[in-house]
């Protein structure tokens, strides 16, 4: 399962996807909006999008997944970012995947704390681009990792890309649709 949030004139639009783990093949996919309830502030991102991710999510109805947030987990300087939230709201693995770093410092192949302590392995996708993969709940780094690249399609995880394309598409027709009227 994957999940991703966008926003447009104060509207919060949210999708989430399910796939076969084995095949990456879509099985299926919900996208949600609802008006977007707390301002942009950085590391708060959970109460700005979380809403809507878990409205998604739920309205799938699906049972016992994995979840990929495109979002940090414990990378986060809380050390609970937007796919902890998602995880424990759900009670359900989750995992983090963002795209740039929000805390902490890069020490070869992982982003660490201050002290040293492991908050994200940072993985190449197809394209080039680096990854910061994170516990997000119920799930060891090291399993979180195997599933991202197990994942992997030329965009980046096969579930995050899926559900980013639909709110990018979700958010051009409202854009669209409101210039028309």
């Amino acid at each position: 399962m994957g999940c991703d949030a966008t926003y447009t004139s104060g509207v919060t639009i949210a999708a989430a996807t399910h796939l076969s783990y084995d095949s990456l093949r879509l099985l299926k996919i919900r996208s949600v909006s609802e008006p977007t309830r707390f301002p942009y502030l950085p590391g708060l991102l959970a109460f700005r999008e979380g809403p809507a991710v878990l409205r998604a999510i739920r309205g799938l109805r699906v049972k016992n997944y994995v979840c990929l947030v495109d979002a940090h987990g414990i990378a986060h300087p809380r050390k609970f970012g937007l796919a902890c939230y998602v995880g424990l709201a759900l009670d359900q693995p989750t995992i983090g995947v963002a795209k740039s770093i929000l805390y902490g410092q890069v020490n070869g192949n992982r982003l660490v704390d201050k002290d040293g302590s492991i908050l994200a392995e940072l993985v190449l996708t197809p394209g080039g681009k680096t990854i910061y993969v994170s516990v997000g709940h119920k799930i060891a780094l090291e399993d979180a990792v195997s599933i991202v690249k197990h994942s992997m399609g030329s965009g980046g995880p096969l579930p995050i890309r899926l559900a980013h394309d639909e709110v990018t598409k979700e958010r051009w027709r409202r854009k669209n649709s409101n210039q028309a009227s």
